[in-house]
């Protein structure tokens, strides 16, 4: 199939499976297309296990494969999703948390890494440094599926802030980690300048990592603050409110692939710009109507694409190995992410206890509202061939269904249950 053909399918099963959410289901809208993309990939599976002459699965699996859902949300989706979610936050908002933030998404990570990659490497004899791989790739919450949840939680303003900020950095930080931590284990065939020869001393290897994460980490913020800036400056001279929306696209677009050409964090780059633009951009350098339309354009892109990913996560079922010993392990992985997650919120929040009073329930909706989503997925698919991808590709997808059905449909009770005393910091 072509990508226009394959893109025309997308969207007309999102539409359809979101008006069969809307008629019937009534779930919030994104995790409905799943629920619905979900059952029907299991109905086809059950479907076929009846009446195998009709190889009905085999032409859908087929069809899915042909998806690459790796480039198709690395290297196209995601950074207009990042883009659009940094967009709605504030500077200002984000300044006051920024502590929270910050180590959340970085000393959070690796905690969680480490708690997910030492246990998982216990339960299932996988070797430790591939075990960190998959601890790497299941730490991040997804910003694409903690903010569409954020928006029906209902959230303090600080929590809220704390939780949408720390999803859109902590993604690209987690993938930093990863990317340094499968050029450890897949050395052969790591493309990325992090894989070692079996006589690397770790000097050299704790070297390249930090590099490797000042090159991606640092250089995608400075380049995405640089673009922001200059299209900001350029906007100023502009009152044309399509040019502008125009001009906002181009910069999510170019912006992201000068950052894959570049070897710079690309969702890094989009959260800077979309942070800079949403706020300086906003205040000083668009007119009210244009704030209107760019606004407007950008929510609809975010729900839109929304849609499709989540379309996405639940076909890709048909990318899983299923047996029961994986499916096992698969649950076991789940209860090891809420305890990776736990000590990823808990550690930081104690940490500044001392400095700063926190909302009522802050560390139990952060943990329960950190949800994994496609990122997860995508680079879970991204790994190279061994004997260890299909347990940990299977691990990470009940991880995420889990996430997003259970997790998103009740982190809004749990936070109207725990979370009820005033607005603190």
């Amino acid at each position: 199939m072509t990508i226009l053909q394959i893109t025309s399918l997308l969207i007309v099963l999102a539409a359809a499976f979101g008006a069969i959410n809307y008629l019937f289901l009534r779930l919030p809208a994104a995790i409905g297309i799943l629920v619905v993309a979900l059952l029907a990939s299991l109905g086809v599976l059950v479907l076929d296990q009846f009446i195998p002459a009709l190889g009905i699965a085999e032409d859908v699996r087929a069809l899915v494969l042909g998806i690459d859902f790796s480039d198709a949300l690395l290297e196209g989706m995601l950074g207009l999703l990042l883009f659009a979610g940094a967009l709605h936050v504030k500077v200002q908002d984000l300044r006051d948390q920024w502590g929270p933030v910050f180590l959340m998404a970085t000393i959070g990570i690796a905690l969680s890494t480490a708690v997910v990659g030492f246990g998982f490497s216990w339960l299932t004899g996988m070797p430790l440094i591939v075990a960190l791989v998959f601890g790497a790739l299941i730490s991040p919450t997804d910003p694409v599926a903690v903010l569409g949840v954020l928006r029906a939680a209902n959230l303090k303003k600080s929590l809220e802030t704390k939780i949408a900020g720390e999803s859109l950095f902590n993604d690209g930080v987690g993938y930093v980690v990863y990317l340094v931590l499968v050029g450890l284990a897949f050395p052969a065939v790591a493309g990325h300048g992090t894989g070692h020869g079996a006589g690397h001393d770790d000097g050299g290897v704790a070297m390249d990592a930090i590099l490797l994460f000042v090159q991606e980490a640092f250089g995608g913020a400075l380049l995405g603050l640089v673009l922001g800036w200059l299209t900001f400056r350029v906007m100023r001279l502009i009152d044309d409110h399509s040019l502008e929306v125009l001009i906002t696209l181009a910069l999510a677009f170019g912006g992201y692939e000068l950052a894959v050409a570049l070897h710079v964090s690309a969702p890094i780059m989009a959260v800077c710009a979309g942070l800079l633009i949403g706020d300086v951009g906003a205040k000083h350098g668009m007119s009210e109507t244009t704030r209107k339309y760019v606004d407007t354009f950008w929510q609809l892109i975010d729900e839109i694409l929304n849609a499709v990913l989540f379309l996405l996560i639940g076909v890709e079922v048909f990318a899983v190995a299923f047996s029961g010993d994986l499916l096992l392990t698969g649950a076991a992985a789940i209860a090891l992410a809420l305890v990776a997650r736990l000590a990823a919120v808990a550690v930081p929040v104690l940490m500044l206890r001392p400095f700063r009073e926190f909302a009522q329930g802050t560390i139990p909706i952060m943990t329960w509202g950190g949800l994994k989503g496609g990122i997860s997925v995508a680079l879970a698919l991204a790994l190279p061939e061994s004997e260890w991808k299909p347990l940990i590709l299977t691990a990470t997808y009940c991880v995420v269904i889990f996430s997003i059905i259970v997790q998103g449909l009740t982190v809004a009770k749990l936070a109207n249950r725990v979370g009820r005393e005033p607005d603190l910091v």
